[in-house]
Order: structure tokens, then sequence, then C-alpha cells
């Protein structure tokens, strides 16, 4: 593997980079510790790495933080990650103003406690102006639930003469999705050791690279970032062409 000490302008920067942020739970167990510590940990980690993210000017950030699955983890775990939002934005809120961070909510965030909710909605409103980076946080998010709310939507507007079949296309699909407006991400990064996308973006990762650490979340550093922009570099992307 190359030296991560390479200078920055030999790293092609994807525009949009999207993360699954795995390892947290293993991360505290590691260290006798309950789930919680590392959930906190992992969020710690997701502040400084937006920061690195805007160092190499990467315009487009999008974190899988809780999917449609994670409801059914035990009630104790779910209650501290919902508090846990709470206590996110209520200490970086100063900060990620500074840094001209914008903030998007993707997913089903109607089913967050109302605290929580409230806290999400309030931050990605007081955000719309920033633009050095976006980050999209995917929270109660399932991509399969997304493809066939996106499915209804269409089919509801087809209903109403709002739309016709033949419109259908990528691009007015894709129009559909929680990911609107947004590009596709060039690369993804798993962190963890998983070889898997775990039900994130489906749609949107049709043409994307993908880098997977064995770095657990929580560990993850800026020098672990450039190393997979270098990796990303290396790659020829041909998007179904020779």
């Amino acid at each position: 593997m190359k030296s991560p000490n390479l200078s920055q302008d030999k790293i092609k920067i994807p525009k949009h980079l999207a993360v699954i942020m795995d390892g947290n739970g293993r991360w505290a167990k590691k260290r006798f510790l309950p789930r919680k510590f590392g959930h906190r940990a992992g969020a710690e980690n997701l502040r400084q790495f937006i920061r690195w993210c805007a160092d190499f000017s990467i315009k487009y950030v999008t974190v899988y933080a809780f999917s449609t699955e994670n409801w059914q983890r035990p009630d104790d775990e779910v209650q501290s990650l919902m508090k846990l939002i709470v206590e996110f934005f209520g200490k970086y809120n100063r900060e990620l103003e500074e840094e001209g961070v914008r903030l998007q909510f993707l997913g089903k965030i109607e089913d967050l406690p109302e605290k929580s909710l409230a806290t999400v909605k309030r931050a990605e409103e007081e955000s719309k102006n920033r633009n050095r980076i976006t980050l999209n946080i995917a929270l109660s998010y399932g991509s399969r639930q997304e493809i066939i709310r996106a499915t209804k939507a269409f089919t509801a507007d087809v209903i109403s003469g709002n739309r016709e079949i033949e419109e259908l296309n990528q691009e007015v699909f894709s129009s559909y999705l929680y990911t609107q407006g947004l590009p596709d991400p060039d690369l993804l990064i798993r962190t963890g050791g998983e070889q898997r996308i775990s039900n994130f973006l489906l749609w949107q990762l049709s043409y994307c690279e993908f880098y997977f650490s064995d770095i657990l979340w929580p560990d993850f550093k800026k020098n672990d970032l450039k190393e997979a922009l270098m990796e990303f570099s290396d790659r020829e992307r041909r998007f179904g062409g020779v």
C-alpha cells in the first residue's frame, strides 16, 4: 500500500463520499464498556471526520447513522442512541455552523421520538444556507423502504394526473428518493471489517467504488481516510464502458 504522506494535490477527491460507520459496539466490547460508550465515541469521531472531509474539499458526505432495522435493537440501546442525537447537536451545533456544514436527514425521521425529531428538524433548518460541505445523515433509513416509498409516490402522481407513466426514467425516479438533488456517491467507505452494504443507498451506489477497512469506526482517523482516497485515486471508473 502507498504511503499516506502524498501531497493532497495528487489525490483524486470524490465529490460525494458515503460512509457506513461500523464497529462502535465492538470498539466498546474490546474495552469492556457498554455499547452506548462505543456509539458516543463514534459520534465524537464523526465530528472530526467531517472536518477532515472539508479539509479534503469533499462537498457531500452521507453517513449511515441508524437503519430501519436498528429499531429492533434492545430498548436501552435505542434510547441511548436517540438521546445521543440530541446531545450531539447541542454540543456541536456552533462548530458545525462556523465550519459551514449544511445538514440534511434522510429516512423515516417521523419515526424518531419527539425530542430527537425536533432536534434534527431544527438543525436542518438552521443550516440550510451553509455551503462548505453537506452532511447527509441517514436516520431510520432503509434503502428498500426508500425505493418502495418512491414507487408509491410516483404512482400516486400518475393516478392524480400530475405525471404520465411514460415520463418515468432514472432521473425522474431519483427525484422521488430521499437523496433528490444530490449527486450519486463516488466512493463508499465501510469500516469495521464487514464487506456488505446493509440496505444502504442501493439505487445510488450503482457505479460507486467500494473501500472496506478493518478499522473500527471510532478508531478511523484522517490518515485512514487519506489511504482510502489514495486507493480511490488509483481506480479507473468506466461506468459500464471500456
